[in-house]
């Protein structure tokens, strides 16, 4: 029997009531079903690693499709789906609104909002637009009378503007507005982060790994409440095929494949074995 999208929520929520998790970040049903195989408790989309698999780059990818791949993806796994939903895909507090409404539809127990506009000329909303772009996604989720977790991302690190004050401002403004959960991809050491779960205390923070160094022990250490990988898996996946395609284009040879899957584990683990 499925798991009930309401239990989903429920798990989703208690996770982040106290320790450390990791959240991968599956882009399709296999990606995704693999990873509950492996004894994950939650996993997220991934904007970026769905966009590749489609053959379009990130931000690239319309609310529809999303909304179809979140629907596809919550019902695929017994886990608990945390949505990256990018920017709401609206400017406008009432559009971001609408599409949350309409995302909560497809099961998902998480959902993201980012403050970056899209715009390299102005890449973050004014501030006072960014506050009110999450409250209008917490007002959203709790007309729906659903229990869906709330997180909101300052981007400011990612597009340079590498200023913990402002990016602490911003969160601390985020989790005043409703967010359960506070986000600020790009901050990668101790001294950030360790500043931003304090400011943001007792609210969870999340941290996507930046570096190949940084461990799940030593996250935990600093107080983080959960972790995710972004479109590293994802890229992870592209790269060994790239490399195999590449030896085949431009050496003739199949070396490559000696590091493999092997067809049997995969028809073990997806023919519910």
């Amino acid at each position: 029997m499925p798991v009930p999208t309401a239990a989903k929520r429920a798990a989703f929520r208690k996770l982040h009531a106290s320790g450390c998790f990791v959240l991968p970040n599956p882009w399709d049903v296999g990606s995704a079903r693999l990873l509950q195989h492996l004894g994950f408790q939650a996993l997220a989309s991934t904007s970026s690693g769905y966009a590749w698999s489609t053959g379009r780059a990130d931000n690239r990818v319309s609310c529809d499709d999303v909304l179809a791949h979140l629907t596809t993806l919550s019902a695929a796994v017994d886990l608990p789906v945390n949505a990256d939903f990018e920017g709401g895909f609206a400017d406008a507090p009432e559009g971001v609104a609408a599409n949350v409404t309409r995302a909560v539809a497809t099961g998902i127990a998480g959902l993201s909002i980012e403050n970056s506009t899209g715009d390299s000329s102005r890449p973050l909303y004014d501030d006072a637009l960014g506050v009110e772009r999450i409250a209008a996604a917490r007002a959203a989720i709790d007309a729906t009378g659903e229990d869906v977790l709330l997180v909101a991302r300052c981007e400011g690190f990612l597009w340079g503007e590498r200023d913990l004050g402002k990016t602490t401002a911003r969160l601390v403004a985020f989790a005043e507005a409703g967010a359960d959960c506070l986000y600020a991809p790009g901050v990668s050491t101790e001294a950030e982060i360790t500043a931003l779960v304090k400011a943001i205390a007792p609210k969870p923070l999340n941290v996507l790994i930046v570096q190949p160094t940084m461990t799940v022990a030593a996250l935990a250490d600093l107080g983080v409440r959960r972790i995710s990988v972004g479109g590293a898996l994802a890229r992870s996946a592209w790269a060994g095929f790239l490399n195999a395609a590449r030896e085949i284009a431009e050496e003739g040879t199949f070396t490559a494949f000696a590091g493999a899957a092997k067809g049997a584990e995969l028809n073990g683990v997806f023919g519910g074995k």
